[in-house]
């Protein structure tokens, strides 16, 4: 009897357009390919972020090719398939192909026939997606991604990570202030972690003084799981928790690209939105933790070296990230007295896009609040900067406030009836 490959195939595919994928684990991945337009593709994406872990090999043959290769070898963890042939060729390759797999081995397929009964066909194989060409390098990812996937699984945490032009622009309070609202005000669970080790400020923002944090995590990868992060976490309010930096000059923080990893990885099961506070400075690790983040926000003021280092990021970002959007970027201490500024409109221009908001300079507000360790919303819930962080939170998740949208709800058919009262009168 013909062995099935070992694969999962009730796993669910992220559906078209959703630009939510989680990353793809630590696995080996290789590809056979007919056609030099698909294994171009499939090399490109490799070089997606969400594959950053993974390692991709791409070769000629299609299924002929990958039957000589695994004759006597042991099989990576997804083999890629072209296939432009017939379907009865498809079918008894796969079947040949079984008999040379290890268990676990799982399969995606790329062909040319757009045929529901050949899909049955592979499905009851145990093949895990099959791709029609023309496909794009966001299609590989998202099928080699949604293989991961448990079928039950919560939706893998997002991340967005905030990162300053230049120094003292506050990009600090923004991040800050940002999962404020995403907490409070969406009401979604989240987890700031300040990256500035030497000189976070979280933990003073948010009037905490925890005895562990984000570098207990870093330095101790080996006993990074969800038990021991969530020790780490210091609760500031509902739905608001912080991993704090050190802030201390009693070690030096020369740490390498990967060594935040482990613990953001661990967040991303558990925890839905995680805002990352990135430091003005670059890093392997700095580099990383904003090209692997699935949402970034750049902080400018209307300066000339800020609008240097915005395009300078945007420029790298758009290079390193083709299939994410481009990063947001915001203008803040916008007005400060007798200060020379450029206008946003000339920030727009010279960087291809509009700034996400524009925060005017409040000096006494933004100093009272960083002074007594609370929140603009908590210094005055009513003034323009809280609703801007609440505009801010609602554009980067997508979400808006579900008390909001319930009372709405609620109110809806005794409005209608007012409605048409009036209209009679």
């Amino acid at each position: 009897m013909t062995r099935h490959l070992a694969i999962a195939a009730d796993t669910p595919a992220a559906a078209p357009g959703d630009d939510h994928i989680a990353p793809v684990p630590r696995v080996s991945i290789q590809a056979f390919c007919e056609s030099h337009e698909v294994g171009a593709v499939i090399a490109a994406a490799a070089e997606d972020r969400r594959m950053a872990k993974a390692h991709l090999k791409v070769q000629a043959g299609g299924i002929a090719a990958a039957l000589e290769a695994y004759r006597g070898a042991p099989t990576p963890n997804v083999i890629i398939i072209e296939h432009s042939g017939s379907r009865t060729e498809l079918l008894d390759g796969l079947d040949r192909l079984a008999e040379c797999c290890d268990l676990g081995t799982k399969l995606i397929v790329v062909g040319r026939l757009n045929d529901v009964q050949l899909y049955r066909e592979l499905t009851r194989r145990g093949v895990s997606d099959y791709l029609i060409a023309p496909i794009s390098s966001l299609d590989i990812v998202r099928a080699v991604s949604g293989v991961f996937a448990a079928p039950d699984a919560e939706p893998v945490g997002r991340t967005l990570a905030v990162v300053g032009a230049k120094g003292g622009v506050g990009s600090s309070t923004v991040a800050h202030n940002i999962a404020w609202a995403i907490a409070r005000d969406i009401v979604i669970d989240t987890v700031v972690v300040d990256l500035d080790l030497p000189f976070g400020t979280a933990g003073l923002d948010y009037n905490q003084d925890p005895p562990q944090g984000v570098a207990d995590a870093i330095f101790s990868p080996e006993r990074v799981d969800s038990a021991f992060v969530d020790r780490l976490l210091s609760k500031c309010a509902d739905h608001l928790s912080v991993l704090a930096a050190p802030a201390t000059l009693e070690r030096t923080y020369d740490i390498e690209a990967e060594a935040p990893d482990p613990m953001l990885d661990v967040l991303r099961t558990s925890v839905p939105w995680i805002v990352l506070d990135v430091p003005h400075l670059w890093t392997g690790w700095a580099k990383r933790a904003l090209i692997s983040a699935d949402h970034i926000l750049i902080v400018a003021t209307p300066d000339l070296a800020s609008l240097r280092n915005a395009k300078n990021l945007i420029d790298l970002i758009r290079t390193a990230r083709p299939n994410d959007r481009p990063p947001y970027y915001m203008l803040n201490q916008v007005g400060v007295p007798k200060r020379p500024e450029i206008r946003a409109a000339d920030f727009a221009k010279a960087l291809e896009a509009q700034p996400v908001v524009s925060m005017p300079f409040e000096p006494q507000l933004f100093g009272a609040a960083a002074n007594n360790g609370q929140m603009i919303a908590e210094v005055d819930a009513k003034h323009r900067a809280t609703e801007i962080f609440r505009q801010l939170a609602q554009t980067i998740t997508g979400k808006t406030d579900p008390r909001k949208s319930r009372a709405s709800t609620l109110l809806t058919p005794l409005l209608e009836k007012m409605r048409a009262k009036l209209a009679k009168s």
